[in-house]
């Protein structure tokens, strides 16, 4: 009987142990990994024109830029790109996520060709795809709801992971 006292208290100690283990929370952000991992290379960008829901026009850019436009993120919440817009430039900033992480907000200041002038291009970009070898960004007229006579230019920006070296 004294055994058996001692010996129920171990076995309960013993339970409770390994529920609390096994049931502890991983705090890495899966997102923030996907995005810190590598470096991202410009693929293709797409500017899209619509009035309402209607496209008027699409525009797909970069089609004779001979520059590799490389986007990194760091785990330090630090961000650069190199060669924005074609122009030979290599600009750092921070980047942050929203509360959802569906929107990527990124400070870099870059040189722009088409206004001559600069322009943060990834201050507020929505999310669209992210995975393990592909991120797609959306920046522009991003409101979710419009009315069928606003006119909106919504600029997708493909980018495919590189291996750092």
């Amino acid at each position: 009987m004294k055994l058996k006292f001692p010996l129920f208290f171990l076995c309960c100690f013993v339970l409770i142990s390994l529920t609390t283990n096994s049931c502890k929370k991983n705090q890495q952000d899966y997102i923030q990994t996907l995005i810190t991992q590598g470096k991202w290379e410009l693929a293709s960008v797409v500017v899209t024109h619509y009035t309402g829901a209607a496209t008027n026009s699409m525009d797909t850019l970069n089609t004779t830029c001979d520059s590799t436009q490389i986007f990194k993120f760091n785990t330090d919440k630090t961000c650069s790109y190199t060669n924005f817009d074609c122009l030979p430039q290599s600009v750092n900033g921070h980047w942050s996520l929203s509360a959802d992480q569906l929107f990527l907000y990124a400070d870099m200041v870059c040189q722009d060709t088409s206004a001559a002038k600069s322009s943060k291009p990834f201050q507020t970009a929505k999310i669209i795809n992210l995975g393990q070898y592909s991120l797609v960004l959306q920046t522009g007229n991003l409101e979710t709801y419009y009315t069928p006579t606003q006119v909106r230019t919504i600029t997708q920006y493909g980018f495919v992971r590189v291996k750092s070296k």
